[in-house]
């Protein structure tokens, strides 16, 4: 930032934040929609980093349980996740990406072009710049969540 540019406000950032993740949300259900996903679908995709119980996916979705039966049932029948109860608490069910969801969650990030291309324009001094500062950021964000 130069000598002459003044702060940003916490609003004007908090704007910038919301504007930048608006676009981003739009590139990746546009990618996810290209595969046949909704953008829920694809979301629950890309949270699969391991098994995952059905209320858990509910919190990350902000959404009632009975909705994310409906979303797995969906993302089942194409083979791109499956069921397995939980090893301590069997009433559980955990929700597993196969290799199919997660190859398919792969090609929807590799295909975000306005995303990768906005990355693009940044160099790689700026580029780890902005790694540092959003995986600063990132913990806070997400605490509530």
């Amino acid at each position: 930032m130069s000598a002459t540019t003044e702060t940003p406000t916490r609003l004007q950032l908090m704007e910038l934040l919301a504007a930048i993740g608006t676009a981003q949300w739009r590139d990746f259900a546009a990618a996810a929609a290209h595969h046949g996903l909704t953008s829920t679908q694809a979301k629950v995709l890309a949270q699969l980093n391991g098994p995952l119980p059905m209320r858990a996916l509910a919190t990350l979705l902000v959404c009632d349980a009975s909705n994310v039966t409906g979303i797995i049932d969906r993302l089942e029948a194409r083979s791109l996740v499956r069921r397995e109860p939980d090893a301590s608490d069997r009433r559980v069910k955990n929700v597993v990406a196969t290799d199919e969801g997660r190859d398919v969650i792969r090609r929807v990030r590799e295909e975000m072009q306005a995303t990768s291309g906005a990355l693009d324009t940044l160099d790689a001094a700026e580029s780890t710049t902005l790694y540092e500062l959003l995986a600063r950021l990132r913990p806070g964000m997400e605490k509530n969540a």
